[in-house]
Formats: C-alpha cells, structure tokens, sequence
C-alpha cells in the first residue's frame, strides 16, 4: 500500500492505474480459488479423500510415502494455500511417524526425517503441476499476460504433472537410500493400533455428505472447463469467480462468508507487486537491470540452453535467500521476459520453465510458511533440512533441463538443446 501511494505521489503512475491492480483478473482468480478451498476445507472432503488414500493404499513403508505423494498432488488441484495444505496433513504423517519409532516431538529417526522432509517438499513442489497451485504461480501468468503472453491452465498442466510426479518419485528413491538412508528395521511398525488411529478418524467422519457431493461436483466442473480452456476459450478467472457464486449462494446452503479463509493480506501484496510492475514498465527500470545482468553474464552469446541452464538454476538457488516466492517471481519473470525479448526468442519458451521453478521453496524453514510449520515437529535439524533441500534443489534442476531436452520439445515450449 505504502508502494502504491509512492508512486502515485512521486507522479510515476497515475492513482487509477495504481489502484486498479487490486482488481486485476489475477486477484479475482486468486479469491475465487480461495473460496472454492474453503468449502473443500470446511465440508471436510478433503480430509475425507486424504484418509480414503492413506488407509486403502499405505499397506507398508513405501506405499505411504507413494500415497503421500499421491495426495499431495491431489490436493494441490483443490487447495491453492501450502499451509491448509501442511496444516491438513501434519496430523496424518505425525500418526504414521508414530507408528514407525518416532512418537511426539521428542523422538526422531530416518523414517520420520525423509517422511516430513519428502511431504515438505512435494507440498512446495506439487504446486507447480496446476496454474493455481499458489498465488505465486498466478502473479507469474498476470506478469506475462502483461508481456502478452496468454498461458492456458491445460498448457501448464501437461507441462507440470510429468515434471513433478517424477520429481516425487526419484526424490523419495534418493532420500531413503543415500540422504537418510532408511533400515530394514526403520521400515517396520513399531507401534500397534495406529492404522486403526487413522481408521477411527475416518469413521468419525461418518457418511458422505450431500455437502460434500455438492462441494466435489461444482470443482470438478470448474477444473473440467479449466482443462479445456484451449478448447472453447472461456476466461479462467470467469469460470473461478461462477464456481464461487455458486458455493456462496444461499439457496445451496454449502458456505457463507464467515466459513470463507482469503488471506487478504496476500491480495493486496499482490496488487502492490502488480503496481511496482507497472512502475518498473513506467520507468523502464527493469530494462536497464536486464541489460546489465546480460552484460555481467554475456547472454547475448549463450545457446538456448545455456539460458535455460542458467536461468532455471539461478531462480532455484534464490530461495535460499529470498522468504517470499512471491517475491522472488516479482523480481525474476520481468528479467526473463526482458532477455527473452532482448533476444528476439519467443518469451514462453523461457519463461514456462522458470515458471515451473516458482514453488523451489523447501530447503530452510524461512522459506515458506509449510517449512515453519513442519519445522515444529522437531523430526529434522535446519542442517538436515538443508541438506535435504540442497539434493532435491539440484534433482529439480536436472530434471527440469531433460523435460527441456524432451516432452517440453513436443508440447511447443521448448525448440530443443541440439
């Protein structure tokens, strides 16, 4: 806010401009996905489906953490807020360390490490698989949509899902055997009657509801119209906003305003980040630290690939220093739209892959509020946490210059290293 007043008074934008960010089609979507996630939230479906999962496929050590996985992708579809997401699931993953050697926050072993470390990471990284996975992910899609850039949900979706269900799969291989390896003893259940803990919750939950029915059915039609945005060309934020109308109507008797959780604070950062944009655009700032970083990096003469190199690894390694990805996606998609320009190149063809980077925020507890949060479990140190993140960094990284060597080539996004 205090942004927005500046540049209006110092004359750089202004007042209408400035102040019309708050009601740009991205913080629409944002509101709308936030009050579809309470009625998933509230109605308990959520909790129901990943319960569902742990119980029918966790039969032993690793297919929970497969399962895990399975619903941390899952709910990344539903819940765009990483912390619901931590908060949801912290309770089960403590149950399951329980069962493994590792009850309360007193006690720990590789198991429970690479259990809440491998949940941490595919909390951040399942964002990455759906457009409104985060915020951030959607501040990303308005800062090219302001380059002219129109990015469909079902484009960054074929790009995502292969890219992180692969991620959660190797990375949960390498964790278990060489960054903590786990025993043979570790993979046993120590503990007696705690799939029945998990059972009892279930059951308590009783039948399904016909709120829930109703809190599914209206998602689905909004993620199938969403999945086919390619096809009849509807406007994302339109079809988010009908979703929420109808889960708030009255006459549906599914949610009221008091059941609704918008973390309002992060709208207005994002109108603030929208307006320090069009500032930057207003001043062509931005233009001249993209010159000089080019400069300072000699890009004007790198491959492709070298940029794509380059670019990826130096949006991974900044959430070692910077808390915010929000931030973090502020400061970098302008740089990589600008080289992308600079350099005559189509701009998706950079920016999609440092798009998919958006949500590398696993390695320190300050990176993101899930880190904070299941750093109070007290199952790993800041240095184990580290080290962890460090690894999954670089997987990431590799991973993400195969997809551009590959499946990237054949859905457009990439014209290939060689």
């Amino acid at each position: 806010m205090i942004l927005i007043c500046g540049f209006i008074l110092t004359g750089i934008l202004k007042a209408k401009p400035a102040m019309a960010t708050l009601g740009d089609p991205t913080i629409w979507l944002n509101v709308s996905a936030f009050i579809m996630a309470s009625a998933m939230v509230k109605t308990d479906l959520v909790k129901r489906a990943a319960l569902w999962l742990l119980i029918r496929f966790g039969k032993n050590a690793g297919m929970i953490f497969i399962t895990f996985l399975a619903i941390n992708i899952v709910l990344a579809a539903f819940v765009n807020a990483t912390a619901a997401k931590a908060a949801l699931m912290m309770p089960l993953f403590m149950v399951v360390s329980a069962v493994y050697g590792a009850p309360g926050t007193e006690t720990t072993n590789n198991f429970a490490r690479n259990l809440v470390l491998h949940n941490l990471l595919m909390i951040n990284a399942s964002c990455n698989t759906f457009m409104t996975g985060s915020g951030a992910n959607l501040l990303g899609v308005a800062l090219l949509a302001g380059a002219g850039v129109q990015i469909y949900y079902f484009d960054w979706f074929m790009a995502g899902w292969p890219l992180v269900l692969a991620f959660g799969l190797i990375s949960y291989a390498i964790g278990v055997r060489f960054v903590f390896p786990v025993s043979a003893e570790d993979r046993q259940p120590k503990l007696s009657g705690g799939r029945e803990a998990l059972v009892k919750a279930y059951q308590a939950l009783g039948p399904v509801k016909l709120n829930e029915v109703k809190a599914f059915v209206v998602f689905m039609l909004v993620l199938i119209v969403w999945a086919t945005d390619k096809l009849h060309g509807m406007n994302a934020t339109v079809v988010a906003i009908l979703g929420a109308v109808v889960m708030l109507a009255p006459q549906f008797k599914l949610l009221n305003w008091n059941d609704v959780d918008i973390p309002w604070h992060l709208m207005l950062f994002s109108a603030g980040a929208y307006t320090l944009g069009a500032g930057l655009k207003a001043t062509k700032l931005m233009d001249v630290l993209t010159n000089q970083l080019m400069t300072a990096l000699g890009m004007e003469t790198m491959s492709y690939f070298e940029l794509y190199a380059v670019l990826t690894a130096i949006f991974i390694a900044s959430h070692f220093i910077f808390q915010s990805k929000n931030m973090r996606t502020l400061i970098f998609m302008p740089i990589v739209i600008g080289v992308a320009q600079t350099l005559h190149m189509e701009i998706l063809t950079l920016a999609m892959p440092v798009a998919l980077c958006i949500n590398c925020c696993w390695s320190l507890p300050f990176n993101a509020k899930p880190n904070a949060m299941l750093y109070g479990t007290n199952k790993y140190t800041m240095g184990e946490s580290f080290r962890y993140g460090f690894v999954m960094s670089v997987l990431y990284w590799v991973l993400l210059l195969i997809a551009g060597a590959t499946y990237f080539t054949w859905l457009g996004i990439s014209p290939g290293f060689f």
